[in-house]
């Protein structure tokens, strides 16, 4: 079963969220329970000290002296590196202090006008077929969202992540498609570097899709694809390819 943690200093909000969730998981059936409708940091972090993997919606602007949202956020990463964060927040942009924490957030919720439950709900359903699809084939399949909709790439479909010209967003090239998705090719290299070679600072390339390599103009291809090539690239590669190239 997956616990879900709630924590917002609003006692209307966090009411209408958890409402909003019981019934979705009542209706739907999940395995899934909330276990913690929190209003202080504090409080959270106690209940969710056993370890499990969790959901977590957290309110950004808690007030607290000592905690926010985003702080909150990185000492659950911390204890809970697979945990699933979802922000509750009156500022509709707010990824850069995610960069900042270095989380990795699975949505947002606006506070606004209109109730807040059923993004809420929404936003749950997503997480659920989220963790279907890990259940699945949890090696095999590269997540990433873009704008509302959360993807599902084949790792093998995928040629190379590439750095774009926007701050904090990578493209992920396939043979027939670019996706433009917030990322950190540093990060992506630390979770797909059985399969990827980082072969230049703004090229982290699928090791088993490099179809050339020209050593002297620092360049290799990738299914079609130009990319770059460092020093520190064509080291890594021969280490990853045993010298063969």
């Amino acid at each position: 079963m997956i616990e879900i943690y709630l924590c917002d200093d609003e006692d209307s909000v966090r009411h209408q969220i958890q409402t909003a969730l019981e019934w979705k998981i009542l209706v739907e059936n999940y395995d899934m329970k909330i276990v913690c409708s929190a209003a202080t940091a504090q409080e959270l972090l106690t209940a969710a000290e056993n370890g499990k993997r969790g959901i977590y919606f957290l309110d950004v602007e808690l007030k607290d002296e000592e905690w926010d949202g985003f702080r909150l956020g990185y000492e659950l990463r911390r204890r809970d590196p697979n945990g699933i964060l979802v922000y509750i927040t009156g500022y509709g942009d707010l990824a850069w202090r995610t960069f900042q924490y270095h989380l990795e957030v699975f949505d947002y919720i606006v506070k606004g006008p209109e109730p807040i439950g059923p993004a809420a709900s929404r936003c749950l359903d997503e997480i659920h077929t989220r963790l279907l699809a890990e259940r699945q084939n949890p090696t095999e399949t590269f997540t990433l969202r873009t704008g509302e909709m959360v993807r599902y790439v084949p790792l093998s479909d995928i040629l190379f992540f590439e750095t774009a010209s926007a701050p904090h967003h990578v493209f992920l090239h396939t043979s027939n498609s670019r996706i433009d998705f917030l990322g950190s090719l540093n990060e992506l290299e630390m979770q797909l570097k059985e399969r990827f070679i980082r072969t230049h600072r703004a090229y982290l390339v699928a090791a088993d899709k490099i179809e050339a390599v020209d050593l002297k103009q620092n360049r290799l291809w990738v299914g079609g694809h130009e990319c770059m090539l460092s020093r520190t690239g064509k080291a890594e590669l021969r280490k990853k390819m045993g010298g063969s190239r």
